[in-house]
């Protein structure tokens, strides 16, 4: 019964969690059409690609026992194919930033290539390669849900959500809560861990999310503080000129 409900509940998270590898199809959208990426940085889908291969890795049959993961390894396989993508974009219209990106997508497949190598042939147990790759999962996973705090940051500076949107925050949410739910009844604290950490950042950014959107007037630039000045050393001037003609 509880090998039933975790496919259930697996199905059903990888459903939420390719809605959210899709989420950033409106951003590149946006960034195709003014043909630049703005102040959006890379690093974020970056982390995600190394996540979902990493994962991906802890989800097939080598690591993990059997296909007990296929929903996990089926929405990875998916998550590699968008990040990819995005990444492939951003440098496109990124000209400046393509020795950075390229080099660290390289970085992250050489790791990748390190852990495979490793924990097949030096571990002999399932057990053992689930707890070597899972580890390294959860470290990747802390650096993907710690990256949207860099947007949280810069939505409590600009008092702006323009770089945090809401979908993006609520679907994070909803896959992490899932993919907990998931890993508690597979009792696997590999899955479990990250994704609670995740629940947490999730609700975080849907919070500042919810008060920074109510902000409706853009914050003050140094050029309207510019014009304010200007217009208060004008008003100073005509002060000055209208008592020096009084009698």
């Amino acid at each position: 019964m509880a090998t039933s409900i975790r496919v259930v509940v697996g199905i059903i998270a990888s459903v939420v969690c390719v809605l959210l590898y899709t989420v950033p199809v409106l951003t590149f959208k946006r960034v195709i059409k003014e043909a630049s990426v703005g102040e959006f940085s890379c690093l974020p889908y970056i982390l995600a690609l190394f996540s979902a291969l990493t994962w991906g890795w802890y989800g097939f049959p080598v690591v993990s026992n059997g296909w007990e993961n296929l929903s996990l390894f089926g929405t990875c396989a998916v998550g590699v194919f968008f990040e990819l993508s995005f990444i492939i974009i951003y440098i496109w219209y990124a000209p400046r930033e393509k020795k950075f990106v390229v080099l660290m997508v390289s970085l992250i497949m050489a790791i990748l290539c390190v852990i495979v190598s490793f924990s097949t042939f030096t571990f002999h147990t399932h057990q053992m390669r689930k707890l070597f790759v899972g580890s390294i999962g959860i470290v990747t996973s802390m650096s993907m849900y710690s990256a949207p705090l860099v947007a949280v940051k810069q939505v409590m500076k600009t008092k702006s959500v323009e770089f945090m949107p809401f979908y993006l925050s609520l679907f994070s949410l909803l896959t992490s809560l899932m993919w907990t739910l998931y890993g508690i009844l597979g009792r696997d604290p590999y899955i479990t861990a990250p994704n609670s950490v995740g629940c947490l950042t999730g609700i975080l950014q849907l919070v500042v999310y919810c008060i920074y959107s109510r902000c409706k007037d853009p914050p003050k630039t140094h050029n309207d503080i510019e014009q304010v000045i200007s217009k208060l050393e004008a008003a100073a001037a005509t002060l000055e000129d209208t008592n020096g003609c009084k009698p």
